[in-house]
């Protein structure tokens, strides 16, 4: 591995809430409905966690972090689950526990949110406790297709949540898109992606529908079930055609496709995520939260009972926990930093990992898969829609 030192880095902080309303057909999360009773026993136990997670790392034999090194945080992410369901005093409180471990210097603060729980008076706290961009998960303007997945939101909430959420001061939202879901069709589809550019949110993030076995869904296809709308999904083809049309649709009114999934208004790019993409540090704090320090991974137990009782007696419990290695680094820098459509500069690559990636990446630009123009390659703008297929040949 090349060396790792994270002394002094700014990072980015994710807190994981797990609560939902109802769980969705799609979801392969962890998340779950629980009872409201012990939403307060677990953001207590996350504000211990922050509080102490220099203390809890050296328990665990987290390598990086033996000599405690002094961050920064730079962006604050909240997701889940729906975080917004949780009280807003309770999300000042996980707040003000990562400016006392990390200082107050966020630039960009993300509370994800669903539109029917979007209030007058939570969007004005959610303000005041400093948040400064809102994720809304939105996943289709079309009700047919929301009632069918189990989303409790309908097309009207999108709108009311937005109103409300602009008159509290809170104009900087993304908007969640799937393409795949059963009973969308050319026609919705192009109907949601028109509502989505009334309300011209500064961010947009799109995503395929995934079908695998950690969802309902995604067991209920495979197995050839017929429960859950199965009969009524379009197939991948459509699918890909949709996400073809949401880049054109998109690009002719002026957002910047940044990102195989993501698209952004000119300086709205999501700076927290942009750091998973650059494998920079971030930590992650809550049951399920996931960390990188530059050469490790860990993951913190996804049950927040047991999470929560564990933080009581001040012990971190985890479900993952992995060591990174000069191969996996290099390729996670290769189909991670291919994903940006930006692209990426070849020679620092070979210049950390002491390697010639020539052999690997010349194929592919013979073959029209990926461009290369002065020492930086990028995905072909033909075969974004089909990257999976671009990663499994570079990382062969």
């Amino acid at each position: 591995m090349p060396s790792v030192n994270i002394a002094g880095q700014n990072l980015g902080v994710y807190i994981q809430v797990p609560f939902c309303q109802s769980k969705c057909s799609y979801c392969n999360f962890s998340t779950g409905v629980f009872p409201r009773e012990i939403f307060e026993p677990y953001v207590d136990a996350v504000c211990r966690e922050i509080a102490e997670h220099e203390e809890l790392y050296r328990r665990a034999g987290l390598a990086a972090w033996q000599q405690q090194p002094r961050f920064a945080a730079e962006t604050i992410y909240l997701g889940g689950g729906t975080p917004s369901l949780l009280e807003p005093g309770d999300l000042a409180r996980l707040l003000d526990a990562v400016r006392q471990a990390f200082g107050n210097a966020a630039a960009e603060i993300t509370l994800e949110a669903d539109p029917e729980t979007v209030s007058v008076e939570k969007a004005r706290a959610w303000r005041s406790a400093g948040f400064n961009r809102i994720s809304l998960g939105v996943q289709s303007f079309a009700d047919t297709e929301l009632k069918a997945v189990g989303r409790r939101h309908r097309r009207a909430d999108i709108f009311t949540a937005i109103e409300r959420l602009e008159a509290a001061g809170l104009g900087n939202v993304s908007f969640d898109l799937i393409a795949g879901l059963p009973h969308q069709t050319a026609e919705t589809w192009q109907s949601s992606l028109g509502e989505l550019l009334r309300l011209k949110p500064r961010h947009v993030s799109i995503y395929l529908l995934e079908l695998d076995e950690g969802s309902r869904l995604g067991r209920e296809a495979l197995g050839g079930g017929r429960r859950y709308s199965v009969p009524a999904l379009p197939d991948d083809d459509q699918a890909a055609s949709f996400y073809e049309t949401a880049c054109a649709r998109l690009a002719a009114h002026g957002y910047e496709h940044y990102e195989i999934s993501n698209w952004a208004l000119p300086g709205f790019r999501s700076r927290h995520n942009l750091k998973y993409w650059r494998r920079e540090p971030y930590l992650g704090f809550g049951a399920g939260a996931h960390s990188f320090d530059g050469g490790e991974r860990w993951a913190n137990t996804h049950d927040p009972v047991v999470y929560a009782a564990a933080m009581l007696d001040a012990h971190l419990v985890l479900d993952e926990r992995e060591t990174v290695d000069r191969g996996q680094a290099l390729e996670e820098e290769l189909f991670l930093g291919l994903r940006q459509l930006e692209g990426i500069e070849l020679a620092p690559i070979e210049r950390r990992y002491q390697v010639n990636l020539d052999e690997r990446v010349r194929p592919l630009v013979d073959e029209g898969l990926i461009e290369m123009n002065e020492g930086r390659v990028r995905l072909a703008p033909s075969r974004i829609a089909v990257s999976n297929e671009v990663f499994v040949r570079l990382l062969d």
